[in-house]
């Protein structure tokens, strides 16, 4: 159906009949308030039909040679360019058993020749004014739902600042850069997005988790703004007792995300990768991480992801108690952790795309701490 035509404009009218007498009355009767257009057979009048401007009503005769107008009504409703446009029946056939085959195929109404003018102009502006009415309510509903979406992304949009916020606060704290989060973020999505077509995966990894899993990575080590100061910020090694302190900040971070959850009075995907990935991104594949020791396939895929790409981001940065190693070291060394530190075949996959982990690390680098 036509698009709405501006108030000014004159609706489309189709005149489909095959009397000439019958098409010069009907065209002279409507042509000061409407733009006509005419077939003068079934065929004609579904091809004129499709073509724009499609009508905005289609007034048919019912008694035509090889294609009768309930044939002819009954195409135009099967295709869906022609479907929605009215329809009022013309026609000479007055009986109701008439009147009930026209309306039971999908016509609005029923004129009985020979016509009244009248009727004809009353008949027809009424139908025209329910096309107006409707085409305005289909412009008012897509403008409704353009506001819905616009206030659904930007509050996204706020969600995602506040969220970042958050991860950067941490961060801060421990003397990492802001930078750090943009980079395991997408080092998740990332490999995520390669893992997704493996059969293991391919479940959890659907579109719209691993946009949730962008989200929630940054939150990974929000629990370290409960861990002290001289903990967190010491430029050497942890001694055993200051390590036990440094673990809990993965308990932290899951206590402030279940904090949440009993907030709402309900959880979703975003905070339950989010919990996860605060709670177990430092367990290991063999069982020898923290804080619950978990082995293989008892972490949650979204924690082994964000394994993955911390460790990574660690050991190409600078930090207090460490030189930035290169990319290849980096890769070298995580090597060394396949089905010990990381899950394989996530690893494995890591492998192959490493050179993208690579240049997310330069296009998020900080101007004095890599050196990837």
């Amino acid at each position: 159906m036509s698009q709405l035509a501006p108030i000014e404009e004159k609706q489309v009218i189709l005149i489909v009949d095959d009397t000439p007498d019958n098409i010069t009355l009907l065209s002279a009767l409507l042509k000061d308030k409407y733009r006509i257009k005419i077939a003068t057979n079934g065929v004609k009048a579904i091809a004129v039909a499709s073509m724009q401007p499609s009508p905005d009503l289609i007034l048919l005769d019912v008694m035509m040679p090889e294609m009768d107008g309930y044939e002819t009504c009954r195409r135009l409703k099967q295709e869906p360019s022609t479907a929605e446009i009215p329809i009022i029946f013309l026609t000479a056939k007055s009986q109701v058993s008439d009147e009930e085959m026209g309306l039971s195929l999908g016509a609005v109404d029923y004129i009985s020749k020979p016509v009244s003018p009248p009727i004809v102009l009353a008949r027809v502006a009424t139908q025209l004014n329910l096309v107006r009415a409707r085409y305005l309510l289909q412009d008012q509903n897509k403008n409704l739902e353009y506001l819905v979406q616009d206030r659904t992304r930007k509050l996204a949009k706020m969600q995602d600042a506040i969220i970042m916020a958050m991860a950067s606060l941490a961060e801060t704290r421990d003397n990492e850069t802001g930078n750090h989060i943009r980079r395991t973020q997408n080092y998740v999505a990332a490999l995520a997005r390669h893992l997704r077509h493996l059969p293991r995966f391919s479940a959890e990894l659907t579109e719209q988790n691993i946009d949730l899993l962008y989200k929630s990575a940054p939150l990974h080590d929000i629990g370290k703004v409960g861990i002290p100061d001289n903990i967190l910020l010491k430029p050497g090694k942890l001694d055993s007792d200051e390590f036990e302190i440094m673990k809990l900040h993965t308990t932290y971070g899951r206590e402030t995300i279940l904090s949440v959850e009993r907030y709402l009075g309900e959880s979703n995907e975003f905070l339950r990768f989010a919990r996860e990935i605060t709670y177990s991104h430092q367990e290991k594949w063999d069982g020898s991480g923290y804080p619950e020791n978990l082995v293989g396939n008892a972490i949650p895929i979204s924690a082994r992801l964000m394994a993955v790409a911390d460790v990574y981001d660690a050991l190409i940065s600078k930090r207090v108690y460490k030189p930035a190693f290169s990319h290849q070291e980096a890769v070298d060394i995580m090597r060394k952790g396949r089905g010990t530190h990381f899950d394989p075949e996530m690893l494995d996959v890591f492998m192959r795309i490493a050179d993208e982990f690579k240049e997310i690390a330069q296009r998020f680098k900080e101007n004095d701490s890599e050196s990837a």
